[in-house]
């Protein structure tokens, strides 16, 4: 029987980290994507390395694009300040466009793969309020990939998954204990230092910070302080 194939995009973070898990125990063989794109927290491409290896990904790729050459957000202009207090309507830590372009890229290996699965760890409630990550987004993704590309016009049909997208930090650090991911390996902090300790003050550590209490699971993170 072929093992069926699936692209996981993979950031190095908690979510993406589950999500590449989840993936793998449906039986997919996984084709792991991850993307220096400018990114201030670099120190999240060593944790996608160290994740895609301890859960299995078949093969890991990390491609180089330019994101950072346009600015606009505090991941990829350090002269933008990483907000360290929750913040009204969306925050200066989203990226534009970002999903948009790893899912096109991730689509694209898809095709040339032969898989019609892509995989994506994205979050609508325990988030930043990001636009790409809504399920209406990925709804129209998946429609746009099925309209432009060989393998939709010629009957093929792309699936994006988001297993985590109404699922809160808790449950989600709960699956992924359940299917053995080592938390440890991750780093979800928007401002890291290069050693991958944690600010413990951003947006993505709060909410990494208080899944791990609701789940009652011990808080694997190194914090810098």
């Amino acid at each position: 029987m072929t093992t069926k194939k699936a692209v996981v995009l993979l950031s190095g973070g908690l979510d993406s980290a589950t999500t590449l898990a989840i993936a793998k125990s449906q039986g997919y063989a996984c084709y792991a994507l991850s993307f220096d794109y400018g990114q201030r927290h670099s120190a999240e491409l060593d944790a996608a390395r160290r994740v895609a290896q301890s859960i299995g990904a078949i093969e890991h790729k990390i491609i180089r694009i330019g994101l950072g050459e346009f600015g606009g957000s505090a991941l990829t202009d350090t002269n933008i300040a990483v907000p360290e207090t929750p913040q009204e309507d969306i925050p200066v830590t989203y990226v534009p466009a970002r999903n948009t372009v790893f899912l096109a890229f991730a689509l694209g290996w898809a095709e040339v793969l032969g898989s019609t699965d892509i995989f994506i760890g994205v979050n609508a409630v325990d988030y930043s309020g990001y636009p790409d990550c809504r399920p209406e987004y990925i709804q129209a993704f998946e429609h746009l990939a099925n309209l432009a590309t060989k393998a939709g016009v010629e009957g093929s049909r792309f699936k994006v998954h988001a297993p985590l997208i109404t699922l809160k930090k808790a449950e989600i650090i709960r699956i992924g204990t359940d299917l053995g991911v080592d938390y440890s390996l991750t780093v979800s902090c928007y401002s890291a230092d290069e050693e991958g300790r944690a600010c413990g003050v951003c947006d993505s550590c709060r909410f990494r910070k208080a899944g791990f209490v609701e789940a009652g699971v011990a808080d694997p993170t190194r914090y810098r302080a």
